[in-house]
């Protein structure tokens, strides 16, 4: 969420630099402002009738001191008075409060200066593209089918158990599924990340902590009963931990890293693009989120970006890094880079990975805040976060780009985990 300092101060540059966004903003801020300064007219109409109570109430003591009691009742009535209007104007402000709140939600961040313009996903900017591109044999299949073949992943079963978008994992397809947990853990373990096991509900508070609600909310699965949400991701309870919590600049930076299950409802898919893994409604994810100095985040960005890029050339994967236009920009975003694999049996681009600067956005939400050292005041942290990685099109990619007449190879790196460097 924008601060009202930023808004206030930035109009014209904030609703020029959101239009990237393809979206004009221009009524919303209007409203906001209005609505601010109503708020700041109510709260000064609340101070000055607290103070003539508190005057009253300090005439009615002199009055009684000294006999006056028919003065001293008038007074009191006066008083009254004071105290019904003080009342109402308190329920005034609370209300434009709740809307002024309610106006905030729906502005997005701000898009960083280097986000394109672009509408959809078909403008972001491909920065580089590495990798060697597999030659499949004449024989090769795309991951569902290779799945059945070898009886590593039942979508059939699945379904029946749950829905579509629910595989299971079988036999060396579970194992490989494992292994790649354990590597990416073990990876973000030695980059200095704190491995955090988070529950996998959250509360409305959470969800609004870091953005998904009121953004995201009919994506999410949940628990109407104890007004609870299944996580999309792990940057929602992990980003929790630190809300309403001041720290200090010494506590930079903190990361944070888990593996969990991600629940998304993905209203509306359907057709080839989401055949086998390519979009499923639970997923394992692996992710690393980083609490950091705002001086720091813009280089913290990048090394997180490396991170993410040192683990796809490790598992020696084809893939492509991008920045994200306007139009694709998530609503908390500042700053994003996808990364993509190259899925040589479909001959797609699938993405397996976002890395995103939010600045303070989700900070302001958080009420997230640290202090210099020797410094009083206050100010709002930076949080980034990032996929490294989500694990279905990534095991889709193996699965198609390593198949082999004798079956699917093993990359090197993940053998240690599995204890086998063939599906058969």
């Amino acid at each position: 969420m924008l601060t009202l300092k930023y808004i206030s101060e930035n109009k014209d540059q904030l609703i020029e630099r959101l239009k990237v966004r393809n979206v004009d903003y221009t009524a919303t801020i209007n409203q906001i402002l209005d609505k601010d300064a109503s708020r700041k007219g109510t709260q000064v109409k609340l101070d000055n009738c607290r103070s003539q109570a508190k005057a009253i109430a300090k005439e009615i003591g002199q009055l009684f001191k000294t006999g006056k009691a028919a003065e001293a009742g008038e007074a009191k009535q006066k008083a009254a008075a004071f105290k019904e209007n003080e009342k109402a104007l308190n329920e005034q402000l609370t209300d434009i409060e709740k809307e002024l709140n309610e106006l905030l939600f729906l502005v997005p961040n701000v898009p960083h200066k280097d986000v394109p313009k672009g509408k959809s996903d078909a403008d972001n900017l491909e920065l580089r593209a590495e990798g060697k591109m597999p030659k499949l044999h004449n024989k090769a299949l795309p991951h569902w089918e290779l799945a059945k073949k070898y009886d590593i992943i039942d979508f059939e079963l699945g379904n029946k158990i749950t829905g579509a978008g629910f595989p299971v994992y079988k036999g060396k397809g579970a194992q490989l599924q494992r292994a790649l947990i354990n590597f990416f853990l073990a990876e973000a373990n030695k980059a200095g990340y704190t491995e955090i096991m988070p529950p996998l509900l959250v509360n409305e508070d959470s969800g609004f902590g870091t953005g998904q609600l009121p953004d995201k909310e009919g994506q999410m699965y949940q628990a109407t009963e104890d007004n609870l949400y299944l996580i999309p991701t792990a940057e929602v309870p992990l980003t929790n931990i630190y809300r309403n919590v001041i720290l200090s600049a010494d506590d930079f930076p903190i990361k944070l890293t888990a593996y969990t299950p991600c629940f998304r409802r993905e209203a509306g898919s359907y057709g080839k693009d989401v055949r086998g893994l390519n979009r499923l409604h639970q997923f394992d994810k692996i992710e690393i989120v980083q609490v950091q100095h705002p001086s720091k985040s813009a280089d913290t960005l990048d090394i997180m970006v490396n991170h993410v890029e040192n683990l796809i050339k490790k598992l020696k994967l084809p893939y492509r890094l991008l920045r994200l236009c306007g139009g694709d920009l998530s609503f908390t975003s500042t700053l994003t880079y996808d990364f993509e694999v190259f899925s040589a049996a479909q001959e797609k681009w699938l993405e397996v990975s976002s890395i995103s600067n939010f600045k303070t956005f989700q900070a302001n939400r958080l009420k997230l805040r640290f202090k210099e050292k020797g410094d009083k005041k206050t100010q709002l942290a930076h949080t980034l976060n990032g996929s490294a990685l989500a694990l279905p099109r990534i095991l889709a990619a193996l699965l198609e780009n390593y198949q082999t007449p004798e079956g699917i190879k093993i990359p090197e790196v993940l053998q240690v985990y599995t204890g086998f460097d063939l599906i058969d």
